[in-house]
């Protein structure tokens, strides 16, 4: 009983992770941007402590990692971009970017799904952007041009070192 209920304390804080993009999203839609700044904010405290809790506990598992993926497009993909866009005037550049960054967040999550890398990330990572449009949300600001360049950060070639 204890060993179960041990496996499930990493995937707690990947579903905590979860629910703080979606409660980010409602707050978005009600206008309330800085909160959803804030609930993206804590979506990165819960995912940093989900993986560290994981090996800790030594219960890393295949579902622990698909799942932290999942909530991942959410927290810091979907959420930043609804953010992003709530704050940015409408133009064609604005559209691009909106549509660009979680389709590149979740390449970049597809792509280290498949090949993971030890000590390091390939392009950077999902989090790190999400939360740089998350800031810049919390101050009411946008722009495209940076949330472009952070969407094409994510499936670059470049090498992050993991924390």
């Amino acid at each position: 009983m204890f060993n179960r209920i041990v496996k499930v304390v990493p995937n707690l804080f990947t579903i905590g992770n979860l629910l703080c993009g979606v409660i980010s999203i409602t707050f978005n839609m009600s206008g309330v941007l800085e909160v959803a700044s804030i609930f993206i904010f804590l979506s990165a405290v819960l995912d940093l402590l989900d993986g560290r809790i994981a090996r800790k506990l030594k219960v890393n598992s295949e579902f622990g990692v698909e799942l932290d993926s999942l909530a991942d497009i959410v927290s810091f993909g979907v959420a930043p971009a609804l953010l992003f866009h709530s704050i940015a005037s409408p133009s064609i550049l604005t559209s691009l970017a909106f549509i660009l960054f979680p389709t590149m967040g979740a390449l970049r999550l597809a792509k280290f799904s498949v090949k993971p890398t030890i000590g390091y990330f390939k392009g950077l990572p999902i989090p790190a952007a999400g939360l740089s449009l998350a800031g810049m949300g919390f101050f009411s600001y946008s722009n495209a041009w940076i949330t472009l360049i952070l969407a094409l950060l994510m499936v670059s070639p470049i090498r992050v070192k993991k924390l």
